[in-house]
């Protein structure tokens, strides 16, 4: 006899699996858009909008900080967003971190610069950076969630796709949209063009909204609301329970972020400050690699469901202990197919590590505190490799050089490798369990 939990997920599938993908894809594309956003913002004009007073060195590291700033928010955005969706439902809390992150994105858009306010400029951009980090740390938790509760078993890492392939569209129409403005008005791109993509965002928002707005809440979440099952104090039974799969799947995470962050954000600033390269070329060089970020995620996670998610991520960090190694030589060549293929072989391998992360985050914790959990575990990895890499490349390669950036690479993908291993394979778990 077929399981209640197998009835419910054949029906999902074929009356609306197409749907909440699109609704797990939308959402986190426009939330990485949102976010890429700033983050091409910081590398190319920031330091001079907001921090005019400091030289190059330090204008460009503060501006990273500020953007460093989200990535420390959220933690407590997963802590937030992760109790009250374990608590209420999945549904509605994507419904509120989109709206919080559109709208503090749309205010950077139209925020005054130092020359007109004042040091208020980066008092409130570090404000809205806080709130844009809180919005998304229950973002991407709840998109996982939403298209692995839905998933049939046997292929939730093939549905859990969908979430992870919107930072790779997220970036391409961040990076496009910069690029646009760069390419129609190149005198007034420092001043106003940079603005343009952050005021846009706001409209993709409201798609996004109309799209979650008609998805019914998971299957698995409903069973534990019939059967009473719901925690009262989630977090706090995920952090007495299961802590370290907390610091463990962080730990996984923390290649991802460090292989994407440094490849486009540290490695635009590198290019056109220390090697001189133009943004124009840059940016046409850094959307074209996150392409191979797409590719590297469908294959990975389409074979996660195949042989496991374990399998996948010990081959991907393995690649990227040695890829560390040579980016950057590629990088200091200045030539445009060797810094393409540098970019396009770290962000390949963001793809292959992080296409299984969208299931496998999920399945190791329980219905009761799953949100907290998978939220938590993705946005401490931020914290670790994406705040923390950046803000040490800066001063790695005015020291000791370019190189040192690259071993740092390598560093971090053996923590990853190493966390891994740790971990249990997840790929033949029921999920349709309350307590994990």
């Amino acid at each position: 006899m077929q399981s209640q939990e197998g009835a419910d997920h054949q029906q999902v599938k074929t009356e609306s699996m197409p749907k909440v993908a699109a609704a797990s894809f939308i959402g986190t594309t426009i939330e990485f858009f949102d976010f890429y956003a700033y983050g091409l913002a910081a590398a190319l004009v920031l330091n001079k909008a907001f921090f005019p007073e400091l030289d190059q060195v330090a204008g460009t590291l503060a501006a990273f900080s500020t953007y460093a700033v989200a990535f420390v928010a959220r933690p407590l955005g997963a802590a937030i967003f992760g109790h009250f969706g374990d608590r209420i439902g999945r549904k509605s809390i994507l419904i509120v971190s989109l709206l919080m992150m559109g709208l503090s994105t749309a205010l950077v858009g139209v925020l005054p610069g130092y020359g007109t306010i004042g040091v208020l400029a980066p008092i409130l951009l570090v404000i809205l950076r806080v709130l844009q980090g809180i919005g998304l740390g229950g973002e991407w938790g709840g998109a996982a969630l939403l298209a692995t509760e839905h998933a049939p078993s046997g292929q939730r890492a093939r549905w859990a796709m969908f979430p992870q392939l919107g930072p790779a569209i997220g970036f391409i129409l961040a990076n496009g949209s910069f690029l646009l403005a760069r390419i129609a008005a190149p005198d007034s791109f420092a001043t106003f063009g940079w603005r343009i993509p952050f005021l846009i965002s706001f409209l993709l928002v409201l798609v996004g909204l109309w799209v979650r707005l008609t998805i019914a809440e998971t299957p698995v979440f409903r069973r534990v609301m019939e059967n009473d099952q719901v925690s009262r104090t989630p977090f706090v039974e995920l952090i007495t329970q299961q802590w370290k799969r907390v610091l463990l799947g962080a730990g996984v995470m923390m290649v991802q972020y460090a292989l994407f962050y440094t490849a486009t954000t540290y490695c635009l600033s590198y290019a056109t400050t220390v090697l001189g390269i133009g943004q124009t070329p840059m940016l046409i060089v850094v959307m074209l690699a996150v392409i191979m970020l797409g590719i590297g995620t469908a294959v990975s996670a389409t074979l996660a469901d195949r042989i496991g998610r374990k399998r996948m991520l010990i081959i991907a960090c393995s690649v990227s202990v040695v890829w560390g190694l040579v980016t950057f030589p590629l990088l200091d060549t200045k030539s445009y197919p060797l810094m393409w293929l540098a970019l396009a072989g770290c962000l390949a391998l963001m793809g292959l590590s992080f296409g299984p992360m969208g299931a496998y985050l999920p399945e190791l914790f329980g219905t009761r505190y799953r949100y907290s959990g998978a939220a938590l575990s993705y946005s401490l990895g931020g914290v670790l490799g994406g705040a923390l890499p950046p803000l040490i490349a800066v001063k790695l390669a005015a020291g000791p050089g370019s190189f040192a950036v690259g071993v740092m690479i390598s560093v971090i993908a053996v923590i990853s490798l190493l966390c891994v291993t740790r971990l249990p394979e997840t790929r033949d778990q029921d999920l349709d369990h309350a307590t994990g």
